[in-house]
């Protein structure tokens, strides 16, 4: 089994056919291409210190410790998931060259680069946006009380604008003031909505909505000016309009569903309810908001403390 201390041909001859790999078949960069074959060499020396002088002694404990060690002196998580990403592709290769039985990455938790925190309004814009979305409707247009409901919808439920697109009327009941929606893999839940959604859904259905229906109009609980079920497409261009009216960052439906999230945390909600009024299957999906929440609050700390 190949040599892999400093200096030993084995270890010299193994990276070498590994760049020929890379080069070969992957073509990457040359940029890139170095930063593995530095991450492969800095695997090694890791391993070695620990006792792992030969290939088939890097073991997932091995592999666990190089990260941990990597994490613990402050590397950028981009850093560490390429620095993953490079010991994955260089022992799935080993494998599959025949210089390794198994592949000790199998069963590595993937460390992957921080995702952006999802876009959220403060309160005073959202509710200016929400606020001139039901100014708007007061005028004779059935169109825009809908647009006025949409809104109030996404953000008093967090439901994804997918969701509420497909949602039906019977799927709204105002006396619990409370929405079934399907969600992903076909779940359903049922979300609650606060007082203010109800008014303007209750002025949609009695008043508005009855304008558009036509002949063959779904029970959709949202339709389009022609009597169709309106479409994503539309409610992303109702948020981007009122957004632009009221001179708020240029949103997607999607960020009223990250601002109501982060807003119920920040009133108090446990994260397990909030992870079921999202619909998320994982909590781990519900946490980023927390990041959110506090990001917001350093923010708020900066700015306004003495000594931040």
């Amino acid at each position: 089994m190949a040599e892999i201390t400093a200096g030993a041909p084995e270890r010299a001859q193994l990276v070498a056919d590994f760049a020929l790999h890379l080069r070969a078949q992957r073509a990457l960069s040359e940029h890139t291409l170095r930063a593995y074959l530095g991450d492969l060499d800095h695997l090694f020396g890791h391993a070695v210190r620990y006792g792992a002088t030969r290939l088939d002694q890097i073991d997932l404990a091995v592999l666990r410790g190089w990260l941990a060690a990597m994490a613990g002196a402050d590397r950028s998580r981009a850093t560490l998931a390429r620095r993953s990403a490079a010991a994955r592709t260089f022992f799935r290769w080993a494998v599959h060259t025949s210089r390794l039985a198994t592949d000790p990455t199998l069963r590595l938790a993937s460390a992957r680069a921080g995702a952006p925190l999802p876009t959220v309004l403060a309160v005073e814009p959202v509710t200016r946006l929400l606020d001139a979305a039901r100014e708007r409707a007061r005028d004779d247009d059935p169109v825009h009380v809908r647009d006025w409901a949409a809104v109030e919808l996404l953000y008093g439920t967090g439901a994804r604008v997918g969701e509420l697109c497909g949602a039906d009327v019977p799927d709204v009941d105002l006396a619990t003031r409370t929405l079934r929606v399907v969600g992903k893999g076909g779940k359903d839940r049922v979300v609650p909505f606060g007082v203010p959604a109800a008014r303007a859904v209750a002025a949609w259905l009695d008043v508005a909505r009855p304008r558009l229906v036509r002949d063959g109009t779904p029970p959709a609980l949202l339709l389009g000016r022609r009597g169709g079920r309106v479409d994503q497409r539309q409610l992303r261009t109702v948020v981007h309009d009122l957004a632009a009216a009221v001179g708020v960052e240029d949103i997607a439906p999607h960020a009223l569903r990250h601002t109501a999230a982060t807003h119920l945390l920040e009133g108090g909600s446990d994260l397990r309810s909030v992870q079921e009024i999202l619909g998320h299957s994982s909590l781990a999906t519900t946490q980023r908001y927390t990041h959110v929440s506090a990001e917001r609050l350093r923010s708020a700390y900066r700015l306004a403390h003495p000594r931040a």
